[in-house]
């Protein structure tokens, strides 16, 4: 034991006199260590870090398309079925608004004949003067009417005047009848008195027979009276009867005038209508051959020619070519989650990567990436859709540097929707508890310049 002690006392100065140097380099039991420091600095630097802000962020991916539909590719389809006859291009040239594409020909045997507009022309041409006829036929038709009421209204006024007169030379008689009725009152009685003046001798025979002669011509003069008043009666019933049959004659014939033009118009009025539908023919066939020459509805480039040969036959409806606008303001068409679509809004801040353009992003520091594209939310759908997601319309961003000019249709691109900015710490937190991001409501245009002004 005296020796290990002895042993071990020796080693300790050696050590303290710094003579043994291995055992040095084996246990560094001097030397100062630098962890503590580390370790209380990396605390430090973790707080700072937890506080420092951080923009909290929603990422989607779509495609690179165009704000206005008819700024999208669009086919270009054929009206009528018919063949190739013709190529005025090919695909990759560039085409502007009314150039022709392709022409086709006439496959249905109903618009074979080459003079079908003129023979059709002529046909509304006949037509047309058939219905000029039947008008003026119609025409002569009401003066007929016309002359035969004029006349009727005459001959009716004609015999008017005669019913008139008729009716006051019955009265006449009428009041001759009265008189001559008086006078043979008068030589009634006077022959009843002489008959009795005779018998009692007071007058002669001769005067008897006087007053009988008298008495007698009173009674003639009263057949003949009443004879004539009898027969003018019977001639203003005559003319009653005439004046009935006038009308009757002149009502017959102004209703066979009155048929007569209603059947002319009602042939003017078929007529007419046989004109229209040839004149719709005529449209059409006139339509039909200007839509033989396929042209090119806007300025692009032709992409996709379904038909090929010369003779290849069409269908109506049938796809020719694709044509790619050539003055396209770009949108990006983003697919939102339906958990994320709460925290997104119309003038929402969009930053993007496109493909085949380099990018180096840190999603929490947006000002600190490079190679990312401002946008700004234009449209959000309310319908989902067929993924299950909810699309949204992004459009630049004029207050930062504009999109590249070789982006083109259907490119990929990568969209950050940027929110509210958090500490790090509580973003951390979030994540960490699996809390959505807050509902952020991005300031409009109004509110970011009153926030200026004060």
């Amino acid at each position: 034991m005296d020796s290990n002690k002895f042993i071990t006392t020796v080693i300790e100065e050696a050590v303290a006199n710094s003579t043994i140097h291995s055992y040095q380099h084996i246990y560094r039991i001097h030397n100062k260590n630098n962890v503590r420091k580390w370790l209380w600095a990396s605390l430090i630097l973790l707080v700072v870090v937890l506080f420092l802000p951080w923009t909290q962020n929603i990422r989607a991916k779509g495609a690179v398309t165009a704000l206005r539909q008819e700024d999208r590719p669009q086919e270009l389809n054929t009206v009528l079925a018919g063949s190739v006859i013709k190529w005025y291009v090919k695909e990759g040239d560039f085409v502007k608004k009314g150039d022709t594409i392709m022409q086709i020909g006439e496959v249905k045997t109903d618009y074979f004949d080459p003079q079908l507009l003129s023979r059709t022309q002529k046909q509304i041409d006949a037509k047309q003067i058939a219905v000029e006829g039947y008008s003026n036929k119609a025409a002569t038709a009401v003066s007929q009417i016309n002359a035969l009421e004029e006349a009727r209204d005459l001959k009716l006024d004609q015999l008017d005047v005669k019913l008139r007169q008729q009716t006051l030379k019955v009265i006449s008689d009428s009041i001759d009848l009265g008189a001559v009725m008086n006078e043979v009152a008068v030589a009634k009685r006077q022959i009843d008195a002489a008959k009795n003046m005779l018998d009692s001798g007071v007058i002669s025979l001769v005067d008897f027979e006087r007053r009988k002669v008298t008495f007698q011509n009173a009674t003639a003069k009263k057949i003949s009276a009443e004879n004539k008043f009898l027969q003018a009666k019977q001639e203003l019933t005559a003319i009653r009867i005439e004046k009935n049959g006038t009308i009757q004659e002149y009502t017959d014939k102004i209703a066979k005038a009155q048929g007569e033009q209603f059947g002319s118009l009602s042939n003017m009025a078929t007529g007419e209508a046989d004109v229209a539908k040839l004149q719709n023919a005529y449209s059409n066939y006139d339509i039909r051959n200007k839509l033989y020459y396929i042209t090119a509805p806007q300025n692009g480039q032709i992409t996709k020619a379904r038909k090929a040969g010369i003779g290849e036959m069409v269908k109506e409806g049938d796809m020719i070519v694709e044509i790619v606008p050539d003055k396209i303001k770009y949108a990006v068409e983003l697919f939102a989650e339906p958990m994320d679509l709460p925290l997104l809004a119309i003038g929402q801040k969009i930053r993007f990567v496109f493909d085949g353009f380099p990018a180096i992003v840190f999603s929490g520091w947006p000002a600190a990436s490079y190679g990312t594209f401002g946008g700004v939310v234009a449209a959000v759908e309310t319908s989902v859709s067929n993924n299950g997601k909810f699309r949204l319309l992004v459009i630049e961003d004029p207050s930062e540097k504009p999109w590249p000019r070789q982006l083109r249709m259907g490119g990929g691109a990568n969209g950050i929707a940027l929110l509210k900015d958090v500490p790090i710490g509580y973003e951390l937190w979030r994540n960490i508890n699996g809390f959505p991001p807050e509902y952020y409501k991005p300031m409009q245009g109004n509110e970011l310049k009153d926030q200026k002004g004060k």
